[in-house]
Parts: structure tokens; sequence; C-alpha cells
């Protein structure tokens, strides 16, 4: 894809070359994230028409026309629980950091960039907001306690009417992962996260069992398969009467059932735990459970199933992209592949979900809102030199195009869950019941009532 766009410039610059005229001509790769994220504009004469608009050679990106303001030398504070700094790491980055430099000598301004320890973010960001005095002008916070919790007091400004460049900002993130009440409240340019299924290969072939990928290109990988595998892979290799191969390290992984069946324990202000699709994925919960389809634990914490995985002798792990990188350096004899988490019963597609997801956010003590955003997304609208967002990483953590191509996949596909919202509603209690062997239908209707309660504290409802 690297050689293909290369190839594309070096005929753009003969062209020009070549050009009798002396004006300047302008082009664009455009698209939006549902086709690889190449929307971006490739000279910076491009203008806007009168429907803010810009002519991409067939597709149209929008793109806020060009401002003209003074910030009066004001300091616009960027906080996170990292340092938010925009490294020069790569050619985009780069190019990222000299629109900003640009900026703030047009604009009249100066952007910091503020950490603050994880441990205790929340809260010291939490109290300078209900305080009437944000700790930053643009901050990023967890959906979990931010919608509805802090939203419906009026703490931040809706700003969907300045996120419609899809180069500059993820459409997602404002249009469905942070609305509330017919609003979009948070922003982000950032990737969708990608969760999923860590195999490994060189274990799989060690076992002589059919390649996970199969499945996948048969579109036969949804759950009747998975646990066929994972029982497969459940083997005495040494035949001393004792396994010593496993299929699966993670033993109730209830999350990926429930987004993998398109369902949630919860939905906005309700309970969701009599829903058909949500009644499958606890079945199939209960079925890893009651079958021993999972290698037993031996005492470990939560940390027990990445441990399993990291000994080469178990064959699949749910997980997160950002483990992989670990996994490889701790186990470099293993070819490590990744595949989606199989499709249930009523599902249509793979997904990859998010139960903590994060984003940006502009309190409503914060003044000019739209030209933070206008900074924003001149900051970030760059004309880049990958197909698709995270494309560096992935290439760099993934071994084949077939990996690379199920992440793609899954990111796109990317759900959140909202059962961490609610603080009092006891999600690990009841998945403790499910794999201690209670039937569905009896923690159904034991958690049904304390749930509701549990959203309707967070919901202001009796």
């Amino acid at each position: 894809m690297r050689i293909r766009k290369t190839l594309m410039l070096l005929c753009t610059l003969v062209l020009i070359l070549s050009a009798c005229s002396s004006s300047s001509s302008s082009s664009q790769n455009g698209a939006n994230k549902k086709v690889n994220q190449e929307a971006k504009e490739n000279n910076s004469t491009t203008t806007a028409n009168t429907n803010n608009k810009v002519d991409t050679g067939g597709d149209q990106t929008y793109k806020t026309p060009e401002m003209n303001f003074d910030m009066g030398g004001r300091t616009i504070k960027m906080v996170s629980w990292w340092d938010m700094t925009i490294p020069e790491d790569n050619p985009d980055n780069i190019q990222r950091k000299k629109n900003l430099e640009e900026l703030e000598k047009k604009h009249n301004f100066k952007m910091e960039y503020v950490a603050i320890d994880y441990g205790e973010y929340q809260q010291k960001v939490t109290a300078s907001l209900l305080a009437g005095e944000p700790i930053g002008d643009i901050v990023r916070l967890g959906k979990f306690y931010t919608i509805p919790t802090l939203v419906k007091q009026d703490l931040f400004w809706p700003i969907d009417e300045y996120t419609k460049n899809p180069v500059s900002f993820n459409q997602q993130v404002t249009d469905e992962y942070m609305r509330y009440n017919g609003r979009g409240y948070g922003f982000n340019n950032q990737a969708n996260i990608v969760q999923g299924i860590f195999y490994n290969r060189t274990l799989m072939n060690k076992l002589g069992m059919k390649p996970l990928q199969e499945y996948v290109n048969e579109d036969k990988w949804n759950w009747d398969t998975f646990i066929q595998v994972a029982k497969e892979a459940n083997k005495d290799t040494n035949n001393d009467g004792k396994l010593d191969s496993w299929g699966l390290a993670n033993p109730s992984p209830l999350e990926f059932a429930l987004i993998s069946n398109e369902t949630s324990l919860t939905k906005e202000d309700k309970q969701n735990l009599s829903d058909p699709k949500t009644i499958e994925a606890l079945n199939f919960v209960s079925q890893i459970a009651r079958e021993k389809v999972a290698r037993p634990t031996e005492g470990g914490d939560w940390t027990e199933p990445d441990q399993f995985f990291r000994q080469g002798n178990t064959l699949m792990y749910t997980g997160a992209l950002f483990q992989l990188d670990g996994f490889k350096k701790d186990m470099p004899d293993a070819d490590i592949g990744f595949v989606p988490f199989p499709k249930g019963p009523s599902a249509s597609k793979y997904h990859s979900y998010e139960a903590a997801y994060q984003a940006l956010f502009i309190p409503k003590a914060v003044k000019d809102p739209d030209k933070l955003l206008y900074i924003w997304e001149k900051i970030n609208d760059i004309d880049s030199i990958y197909d698709y967002p995270d494309q560096a990483s992935y290439e760099s953590l993934l071994t084949n195009e077939e990996d690379i191509s199920n992440a793609k996949e899954v990111a796109a596909n990317m759900v959140l869950l909202d059962h961490k919202t609610f603080p009092n509603l006891k999600y690990y209690d009841f998945v403790g019941e499910l794999s201690d062997g209670t039937s569905v239908s009896t923690v159904v209707e034991k958690y049904k009532a304390s749930f509701q309660a549990a959203i309707d504290e967070v919901y202001g409802k009796k």
C-alpha cells in the first residue's frame, strides 16, 4: 500500500513539472473512516467551496473554513493522564507539530500539555469541574464517569457542530460513543482499540490443528467452532495422564461474548439481562464453565490468563493489541496470530470493544470552544503517509496481512459497553456466579432488579 501511494505521488510530481501553466493545482485522496481513512488533503492551496467541502477528486471531505482570530497570548492547557505532547516519531506527527507551531504564531496562543497521575486523575479533574474551575481547557475523561453523570450537570460544551472533518476527528466518537440526549460531547482523532483473540500459531502447528484463519476465511468462525478448537487443544501430549496443553486461557470472557453477539448488560438507562441476545451470550459463557473448556485456575489473580498464555502451552487468549508487544518479548520462539472473537448466533459482524472508553471534552467554564476545536482540527488535518489509522503499529506488531486485516475489521466495528458506568452494579459478582455454574435463568432473575437500581442511581430515577 505504501509503494502504491509513493508511485501515485511520483506521478503527480511528474504532471506538475510538465505543466505549462504557472498556477498551482491541488488534489486529495478522499474518503472517510469507512474506506480505510484515506480522506486527506494533498496540497495546502486547496480552498473550501460554499458548502465548506473540499474537492477531493470525486469524494468530498468537510473542512472548517479558514478562521482569523487572536487568542491574546492565551495558554491552552490539554490535560490527560499521560503527556500528550506531539512526538516527532513519524512523518505524520512531524507535520502535526509543524501545524501546531504555525497555529500558535498565527493565532497568538501557547499549547501546554499537562499530565496527571492516573491514580488521582479522576478525582482531581472531577473536583475541578464541579468547582467551576476546570483544570484544563481540554480534558481527557473516561466515558463511564462522565456520561451521563457529569454531562447531565451541564459541565461540558456539546461540540458535534465543530467536529465534521473526518481527517481530524473520529466521527464515531462524537456521533455515537460520546453522545447524550442527542448531542455529541467528546472527541478523538485516534484509531479504535483492537481486541480479539491472540493465538499461538507455533503451538497450533505442533498440535496438528486446522489453522484458525481458515475458519475466518470460510465464515465459520463462530461460538461452536471456537469451543471445538479450544477443546481440541486440551491435550495430554506426553501421555502421563495429565493435560499439558490447553485451548483457552480466559475462563469467563463475558464482555467478548456480549459484543460478539451484538448485545450488552445495560442499554442506556435500562438493564438488558432479559434480551434474547444477552441470554445467548450468558449461555455461551456458562457453557465454557460447565464443560471446563478453559484452562483451570491455579489460584492466581486476574493476570493469570495472561501468564498462562506466556507459558507457550495455551493456544488462545482474549485481549487487546497493546499487549502483543509484551507477548512477543516474552515468547520469542512463538509465532503469534490474531483473529476476531468469533461471531455469536445473532451477530452479523466481528467486533472489538471498550468498556472504559475515554475521549477529550471541553468544560463549559472554558471560553471559545469553537476556536479550540478549530485549532485541534487544523493540527490534525494532515496528508498522512499511512493508508489507515495505526497502520505503523499494526504492521510492526502483526506478522502477516491476514492478521492485519482482522485487526482493521474489528477496529472499524468497535462497540462500547456501559456497565462500568454504574458504580453499584455488581458486575464481578454476576460473572462469578455464572462461572461457578449457577444457571443462567437463576442469575438473570437474581440480578435484574439490582442492576436496574444501580442504573437508576446514576440516571437520577427512583
